[in-house]
Order: structure tokens, then C-alpha cells, then sequence
């Protein structure tokens, strides 16, 4: 397609759409293109779709299928692999935000982030089980799994997905839940987003009770057993206590590692205490830090979740992100936690900050069969992600340098690990990413994806 065409053929789109069509020179194009990750940065696409609804949705659908241009959807645009950027045209979900509350039932639309999604939800006393970034988008987040801060309580985001509208490839409109399209609901899922644009969500929602965020920290030292005392303890600890244990280092070369555990737990600053005891009994040093802070139901579920945002590194949106993560059913050994706590500090180059996060599964999480929704990975005990951060402008050579300390740090503790990988992390490194993201389940996933997206249209890198 030329360029004379192309704009003449975008020009036609928009004249099509409620919402609107960027093309570089535009007024907001260039806020606009740039992903959350400003790793993805200089891509400049063709155009950005900014569609009010399904018919957009379609339309611009049919236009990508007609004239062959890639296309990626955006409902948030934090995919650690710039799956929500391309050069072609960006499907931008952003303005399909509303939130409408019924009873005991949320929908949702597609380009709703989490920060706006958890005001409404306090509004109306209620909550959900999903992420705790704030500019996270909910249908992102849902198609993936949806690991979160009340997961251990009430499962996955997509575990309380009761129905979703949906636009295929072709540009038809369809409803999915367990009756209607139920195959194409079941790999919605957790099985990724590329089987159809899902435009409009319905959630169970479950009664808000109160919940204390809390923050410990302990002194460098107390790495190794704080770590230690965590794996024994939080996957098994009750469904209602969220606890994310963190060591990091920052840009700054001279300063020693931080060790935090930041998390939520489902109850009074009383039944908080009580939660927690056992593990820092176990931790055998005290906190040099620790602060607790209860909110009441209704009174505050995104101040909860802000207390626990990010669980890569604090400040990481305005900064490049490299990660690698996995799967682990079985505690570290001590060499292997040695070799992982030795590795976060050596050679680490001014301006280079450094995290490995341990986040807890087990309880709700595990209790829905491997089989009944795409998401596999429903006999884990933990995720480990290692993240490493630079200056968005930092040279290649850094970038090449942060990318090697993850990948390093990710093969102290690989041989352990259960070989699977969380599918909203994803990791253009995996040698089978088919069997770490989806297991037993990809063959059925790749039929769903024949009958619904025969030709490919949704594609992009690791596309079923």
C-alpha cells in the first residue's frame, strides 16, 4: 500500500468510526502511540483506531483483514513484549471504559483500568479479584489469567468472569459464556487475546470486607533466611493474606539490597497480626521497618491495591523494563537462594536497578482443575520474576547488559523451577513458550484459534 492510498484508505476508516483515527502529524498521536513500557517507544504506527465501541471494533477489523497491515490491540498497554504496539495499526480500546454495577455482577468495558475499575467497585462496596497497577487494563489482565492482590481468596480475574462480548476476526459481534460459544469463552481464559477483541466484560463480584496493607523490611543481612521463611510460609498461609516478598537493589552501586514484603490481608489490623506472626517468628530477625494501615469495606480498595502497586520495581513505568519469571512448586534449595542473592549484587552497573519478586500462589488459585479454563498452571506454589530497569534513553550496551543480569539471574533457579510461565509475562527467550504459557491445554487453544481466527488476523510474536 502506498502512501497516497494508505491515507486516503484511513481517511475512508474513520469516516466509518464513531471514534476518531491518529496518523502521524495528528494532535495526540505521539501521547498516544507510546505504550506504558517506554521500552517500546519508538514505534510509530500507521495510525491508532481510537474506537467508542464493537461496530468500531469491526470496522477497523475488516479494514487490517482487507488490507493485510498488522494490527495489535491495546486495552493497556503493559505487555513486556510490546505485543500492544505495532507499525501497522493500533486497536485502542481506551474509550470503551464504562463501568456499570448490577447485583453481585460487574461489566465492564474492555479499555477499563484498574485505578478507575477499583473507584466504582468502592462505590458500590464490592471487589474482584485482579492486578494492582493502576493503569493496568482489565481485559489485558483477564485474558492472560489475571494474578492479584485478593487471588489467594477469590482465584484468577478470569476465574470471576461470568461473560464477555466479543468481536472475531471476521467482524462479527458474539456473546460467550459457559452456553454460548463456551469454547471460545473457556479459551478466553487465560489462553491470551488473540482469539477475537473482547469488548465488553462481566464479572462475578464478591461483598468488600475490610483489608490492612502492610510493608516489613529487614536489613540486608536477613536476605537469605527472610526468603527462606517465606517459601515455607506464604503459599500455605491462609487465602486471605497476600504477601509479596521483594529484594532489590537500586541504580546506585554502593547501596546494599532491600528486603520487603508488601502485601494485603483480608481482615482488621487484629486478624492481620495474628496472620503474620508465624512467619515473622520464622524470619528470626526483626523488621528494621513496619507499617500497617486498615481500610474498611468499601472505604478504600484502591488505596489497599496502591499499597502493593508495582510488584516490579517502584517507578518502573517511566523506566525500560527487562524480566524473565517462572513457576516453582517446590521451595529454592540454600545454593540455589545463595547463588540468586550473590547474583542481584555483582557487577551492577551505576543507573541499573535490580528486583527479584516472590509472589505466593496456592489457595484459590489452585483449586479449579488445569482443564476447566485455559489458564494451566493451577498446582503452583510461587512465581519468581526477575526484573531489572534502565533510564529509557539509556546506550544499547546498558540495555544488552540489564537483559544479560535477568537472564542470569533466571538460570540460578531455572532447574527448579515447574517449567511454566505466567502468560501476562511474557518472554521472547523461551525455547517452548507453548508448553510454559499454556501446558496440556495449547492443542485445544490452536483448534479454538482455527475456527475463530482461521487466517491470522490477530497475530503478533507467541500468537497461538
Amino acid at each position: 500500500m502506498d502512501h497516497s492510498a494508505a491515507g486516503q484508505d484511513l481517511a475512508a476508516l474513520e469516516r466509518r468510526l464513531a471514534g476518531e483515527v491518529l496518523v502521524p502529524g495528528s494532535a495526540g498521536y505521539e501521547s498516544t502511540r507510546k505504550p506504558a513500557h517506554p521500552r517500546f517507544d519508538h514505534i510509530r504506527p500507521q495510525a491508532i483506531a481510537l474506537c467508542a465501541g464493537s461496530s468500531d471494533v469491526a470496522e477497523v477489523l475488516a479494514f487490517a483483514r482487507q488490507s493485510a497491515i498488522p494490527l495489535a490491540v491495546r486495552s493497556g498497554g503493559h505487555c513486556f513484549i510490546g505485543r500492544s504496539s505495532t507499525e501497522g495499526i493500533v486497536l485502542d480500546l481506551t474509550a470503551m471504559h464504562s463501568v456499570s454495577l448490577g447485583d453481585s455482577t460487574a461489566t465492564v468495558g474492555a479499555g477499563t483500568r484498574l485505578g478507575e475499575l477499583y473507584d466504582r467497585l468502592d462505590e458500590h462496596r464490592v471487589t474482584l479479584p485482579a492486578g494492582c497497577g493502576s493503569t493496568v487494563g482489565i481485559s489485558g489482565l483477564t485474558l492472560g489469567g489475571g494474578i492479584g492482590v485478593f487471588g489467594r481468596k477469590y482465584g484468577l480475574t478470569c476465574d470471576s468472569l461470568l461473560s464477555a462480548r466479543v468481536v472475531l476476526a471476521d467482524s462479527e459481534v458474539v456473546e460467550c459464556d459457559n452456553s454460548r460459544n463456551p469454547d471460545l469463552f473457556w479459551a478466553l481464559r487465560g489462553g491470551g487475546g488473540n482469539f477475537g477483541v473482547a469488548t465488553s466484560l462481566v464479572f462475578q463480584t464478591s461483598p468488600a470486607a475490610a483489608a490492612t496493607a502492610f510493608r516489613f523490611t529487614w536489613p540486608h543481612f536477613e536476605a537469605e533466611q527472610t526468603l527462606r521463611a517465606w517459601q515455607q510460609w506464604a503459599p500455605d498461609a491462609a487465602n486471605e493474606v497476600c504477601g509479596v516478598l521483594r529484594i532489590s537493589v537500586s541504580g546506585d552501586a554502593g547501596e546494599p539490597p532491600v528486603v520487603s514484603m508488601v502485601g494485603v490481608v483480608l481482615g482488621s489490623m487484629l486478624q492481620t497480626e495474628d496472620y503474620l506472626a508465624e512467619f515473622l517468628e520464622q524470619c528470626g530477625g526483626q523488621p528494621t521497618h513496619r507499617s500497617l494501615d486498615t481500610v474498611e469495606a468499601g472505604g478504600g480498595l484502591k488505596r489497599s491495591v496502591a499499597k502493593m502497586d508495582s510488584v516490579v520495581l517502584e517507578g518502573s513505568d517511566s523506566r525500560a523494563v527487562f524480566s524473565k519469571s517462572e513457576f516453582f512448586r517446590r521451595p529454592l534449595t540454600p545454593g540455589a537462594v545463595a547463588a540468586l542473592l550473590r547474583n542481584l549484587s555483582e557487577d551492577r552497573p551505576s543507573g541499573e536497578s535490580r528486583e527479584l519478586s516472590f509472589t505466593p500462589m496456592g489457595g484459590r488459585y489452585n483449586d479449579v482443575s488445569p482443564q476447566a479454563t485455559a489458564f494451566v498452571h493451577r498446582a503452583e506454589q510461587f512465581l519468581v520474576e526477575h526484573v531489572t530497569t534502565t533510564a529509557p534513553d539509556a546506550s544499547d550496551s546498558a540495555a544488552r547488559a540489564a537483559l544479560s543480569w535477568a537472564e542470569r539471574s533466571w538460570r540460578c533457579v531455572h532447574e527448579q523451577a515447574s517449567g511454566g510461565v505466567y502468560p501476562n509475562f511474557p518472554d521472547l527467550d523461551l525455547r517452548d513458550w507453548k508448553m510454559a504459557y499454556y501446558g496440556a491445554n495449547y492443542e485445544r487453544l490452536r483448534q479454538i484459534k482455527s475456527i475463530y481466527d482461521p487466517d491470522g488476523v490477530l497475530n503478533g510474536p507467541q500468537s497461538i
